[in-house]
């Protein structure tokens, strides 16, 4: 086998080895406890359309979170918020999937596939919206 041979060879088993896609990787964390501010913030607030995981991670000490990720019709779609329940009507929103009940210290994961748009990311435990659990992400083309 000649060296370009050798070399071609190496170059073919590389291409082969290497993933079809990569997903794009959103850190978000999680924070607050009962009765304060509450905080839910994405490492990145744009990202291209693709796949993509969402890896969250609850950093309250006593407070259980979650993260819902819905699509918005529009970049200022207003979120309602039904008040006798202090929590966002999901019935009325796209839902794309969740990572539910991550306990304090936990970290929960959500993979999924996203196209052109505007995406709330929340914690819908009682209340928690209300008090600031909400980051906005932009997918871009």
């Amino acid at each position: 086998m000649t060296h370009r041979m050798t070399t071609l060879a190496v170059l073919a088993t590389l291409c082969l080895a290497a993933p079809a896609f990569a997903a794009t990787t959103v850190k978000v964390v999680e924070g607050g406890e009962g009765g304060g501010p509450m905080t839910l913030s994405i490492d990145q607030p744009t990202i291209k359309a693709g796949d993509v995981v969402f890896q969250v991670h609850n950093e309250a000490v006593g407070e259980a979170h979650e993260m819902v990720l819905v699509k918005l019709k529009s970049p200022d779609q207003k979120i309602p918020v039904v008040a006798a329940k202090h929590r966002v009507d999901e019935k009325k929103l796209k839902s794309l999937g969740e990572v539910a009940d991550l306990k304090p210290g936990a970290d929960g994961t959500l993979k999924t596939r996203l196209q052109p748009g505007t995406y709330l990311l929340l914690c819908n435990i009682k209340g928690h919206y209300e008090a600031g659990m909400h980051a906005r992400l932009v997918v871009t083309k």
